[in-house]
This record gives C-alpha cells, sequence and structure tokens, in this order.
C-alpha cells in the first residue's frame, strides 16, 4: 500500500512540475492582465503618473462619443460584410469541389494558401494589386480607383482582403462537413426525382447547418477582432473609414497612453462579442439541425 501511495504521489509531483510553467505563464500573461485591464478600464492612467479611479466616466464618455460610434459602425460593418462573404464562398466552393472534379487536391491547396500566408506578405500584395497608379485591379478595369485612399472604398478593399484570405479555412471545414453526410440520401433524392438544386436546400444544407454554425461563430469572432489587416494597409484611415475597435484600442494604449479609455474599449469589444455569441446560440435551435 505504502508503495502505491508512494508511487501515485511521484507521479502527481512528476506532473504538476511539467504543468507548473504553463500555469505560471498563464497566470502572468492571460489571468492577471485581464483582471488589471478590467480595474483600469475605471481609471485614468497614461502609464507615467499615478492610477486614478474615475469609476464609469470611461465608458460614458466613450459611449457618447460621436467618434467612438463611427469606430463602432466601422467594426460592424467590416466584421459583418466578411463574414457573409466569407461563409457563402467558401460553401459554394465546397459543394464543387465535393463533387470530385478534375485538379481538386490542387485547388484545396490553392485556395488554403492565403490562409497560411503571412499578413505582411497579402498586405504587400494587395497593395499593389489596389494601387491607383500601376494597380492590377485599376488595370483590369480600366478604371482610376483610390481604392485604399478613397473613404468610399478602402472598407470594401479590407473586406475584400479579410474575405479571400478566410476563403480557403473555411472551404476545408465545409469540406469535411461535407464529408459526414451519408451518400445514400443522395441516392434516394435521385430516385425521388429531385434535382441537384433541390438537393443542395433539401438535404445537403439541413446536414451542413452544425458546420455552418461553427463557421459562422468562429469567422465572426475573428472578424470583430481585425489588428494586423488594418494596421499594415490603412492604419483607419482615410479620415477614421477604416478604423475598427481593435485598432483603435492598440492607438490609444501605446501611441496615446490612454490606458483606460483602452481597458474600457476593450471591455466593450469583449460585451458585444459576448452578446453576439449568446445571440448565435440561442437561435441555432431554429435553423440548426438536430438541435
Amino acid at each position: 500500500m505504502k508503495d502505491i501511495i508512494k508511487k501515485l504521489f511521484n507521479e502527481n509531483t512528476q506532473i504538476n512540475i511539467l504543468v507548473l510553467p504553463a500555469l505560471i505563464g498563464t497566470l502572468i500573461f492571460i489571468v492577471i492582465p485581464v483582471f488589471f485591464s478590467f480595474y483600469l478600464s475605471f481609471c485614468r492612467w497614461d502609464l507615467l503618473s499615478d492610477i486614478k479611479f474615475i469609476g464609469l466616466k470611461n465608458y460614458i464618455e466613450l459611449l457618447s462619443s460621436p467618434a467612438f460610434g463611427l469606430i463602432i459602425k466601422n467594426t460592424f460593418v467590416f466584421a459583418v460584410s466578411t463574414a457573409v462573404i466569407a461563409i457563402i464562398i467558401p460553401l459554394v466552393l465546397a459543394a464543387v469541389l465535393n463533387n470530385k472534379i478534375r485538379g481538386t487536391e490542387f485547388f484545396k491547396t490553392a485556395y488554403f494558401l492565403p490562409f497560411i500566408t503571412p499578413m505582411i506578405v497579402i498586405a504587400i500584395a494587395w497593395e499593389w494589386i489596389f494601387d491607383p497608379n500601376n494597380g492590377l485591379l485599376n488595370y483590369i478595369l480600366k478604371a482610376n480607383i483610390n481604392w485604399l485612399y478613397d473613404t468610399k472604398t478602402a472598407m470594401l478593399a479590407l473586406i475584400i482582403v479579410s474575405a479571400w484570405k478566410l476563403i480557403g479555412y473555411n472551404m476545408v471545414i465545409f469540406l469535411s462537413g461535407f464529408s459526414s453526410v451519408n451518400p445514400n440520401l443522395y441516392e434516394a433524392s435521385k430516385i425521388d426525382g429531385a434535382n441537384e438544386i433541390q438537393t443542395f436546400f433539401k438535404i445537403t444544407l439541413p446536414l451542413l447547418s452544425p458546420t455552418i454554425f461553427f463557421v459562422l461563430v468562429i469567422t465572426t469572432i475573428s472578424s470583430f477582432q481585425v489588428f494586423d489587416l488594418i494596421y499594415l494597409m490603412t492604419q483607419g484611415g482615410p479620415m477614421n473609414s477604416t478604423n475598427v475597435l481593435v485598432y483603435w484600442i492598440y492607438k490609444n494604449a501605446f501611441e496615446f497612453f490612454n490606458i483606460g479609455e483602452a481597458s474600457a474599449g476593450a471591455y466593450i469589444l469583449f460585451l458585444i462579442i459576448l452578446l453576439l455569441t449568446i445571440v448565435q446560440w440561442k437561435t441555432r435551435k431554429k435553423w440548426v439541425f438536430n438541435e
């Protein structure tokens, strides 16, 4: 009995020692900053002077500010538009590739490459494509559009790039969802005289709805947290037309040193994402199959 207890103690000690560095890292870099930033959202601090508690003043000023309202609007426009495009196009592509057309493996790789390509490389390539003087897109369209320098087109350009980067990843997830559909159901639909469109909407989409729900949630969350694309291509311009919440938080925290306002903005973003996720979770029962 003593040997068994000694053995268990030794095993638990070894496990604790191995897990300890990860726990310490999580505590230092995640848990403590989360609670400290929540406290700072009720304070005024510029990293140099003393921390001053001001209650809800940061939240009140932000939520009553027209400039911050524009930031929230931009964030919603970018996130919703990106999510819609990055779900519909991958779903269509996955449906096509699921039919085992010639070169399927090549197309899977080609579409997935943008997702694993570093954002700095993507930004450089698309800045050339959107260049108003020598850009590929204006050359194809025979137009002279200032894509990244016009308040009317800058957000559209960023949405295109963001959705393009996500297409391959979402397509692969949809393909895995297609593989879980029972082929016998398609055979039965053919016997019943259903055409391909009817089969897609009556059989494929309902059975694929859990996968669509998963893609919808993760794409929405990632779109609301966009930063690198904005930082590399527009820096929130022109005239704040592409400024979104995460980039605004970065600017206020590390350029203007408004730590309290930046922390409040971060928790407003957290609440927005949390509420949207709850809404998506509650409404899934109305359209997700087997819910």
